[in-house]
């Protein structure tokens, strides 16, 4: 399978991070921050820099990953000052996308409101009315945007946004009708926080057609306790699931890039030394050979 990294897990110096890559025989850059810039932040200069260290290193881009909506609530509303500062900054990352030839550019959803659904009593007392219904109307003029543009987006199930979840995801992408442009990043790492079920369940939800882009990393979460560990591959929650769902991605033909996401440090804070005791299982449990 297509395996890569995104690359400010391992450093914001995008030369030392593709040298690792080529240590490793990871072969898709995915971008996010880049010398203490986000993706669409970058000059023209900067961007020629960047191009060039990639063809310098073959490495073809995945994904350019900004942080669009996020940091929206269910109170923002379409053209208002938040939403077209972060369409703004679409525009820009899209612009970047096509110099760089990346397929993909990755956007979030607002706040997560908590109970966006219910019955028998909790259609009254729990639910966060109109929060959901107020999320399709903010993230449909960037499907407009990318389907003009020639691109496909992808939404990240996401740890406290409204999309947390591939059942989100897709109730999202099937309301606006956009599976052709709009696909899932799934992170099943961020749906433990909701208690989706990485495989079968949550696979099941995105395998016909919705499924995108893929991170991969390895926590234990602890919602009643609000806590969050990282840790190393295959020492968290999803270890036993990894497995089944490299088989199944196999099996279906998965064409979409997996990029490891080194969020992991040994409690010193290097986080490339996380990235190097981890990512020989990761390319063990995802590539062709496994």
């Amino acid at each position: 399978m297509k395996l890569g990294v995104i690359c400010d897990g391992i450093s914001q110096d995008l030369a030392h991070t593709l040298n690792v890559m080529d240590e490793f025989g990871l072969e898709y850059a995915e971008l996010q921050f880049v010398d203490g810039k986000e993706v669409g932040d970058h000059t023209a200069s900067d961007i020629a820099n960047i191009k060039s260290l990639l063809a310098q290193h073959a490495k073809p881009v995945s994904c350019l990953s900004r942080h669009v909506f996020a940091g929206l609530t269910s109170a923002n509303k379409p053209g208002d000052a938040q939403h077209t500062k972060h369409m703004d900054a679409l525009k820009r990352v899209i612009e970047m996308a096509h110099t760089l030839n990346s397929p993909l550019v990755r956007i979030m959803t607002s706040k997560k409101e908590q109970i966006l659904w219910g019955e028998n009593g909790a259609e009254k007392w729990n639910v966060a009315h109109g929060a959901w219904d107020a999320l399709p109307p903010l993230i449909a003029p960037a499907v407009e945007l990318a389907k003009a543009e020639g691109l496909k987006l992808v939404v990240e199930t996401g740890n406290g946004t409204m999309v947390n979840s591939n059942y989100t995801a897709r109730k999202l992408i099937d309301e606006l009708d956009a599976k052709d442009t709009l696909q899932v990043l799934w992170d099943p790492a961020n749906n433990c926080w909701c208690h989706e079920l990485a495989y079968p369940d949550g696979y099941e939800v995105v395998r016909d057609g919705y499924l995108g882009h893929i991170h991969i990393k390895d926590v234990v979460v602890d919602t009643p306790k609000a806590t969050l560990i990282v840790k190393k591959m295959g020492e968290g929650q999803l270890a036993p699931l990894f497995e089944p769902i490299a088989t199944a991605l196999r099996n279906d033909n998965y064409q979409g890039v997996i990029s490891f996401e080194s969020v992991y440090h040994p409690g010193n804070g290097d986080f490339e030394a996380g990235f190097r005791e981890s990512i020989e299982l990761f390319k063990q449990l995802f590539n062709d050979a496994a």
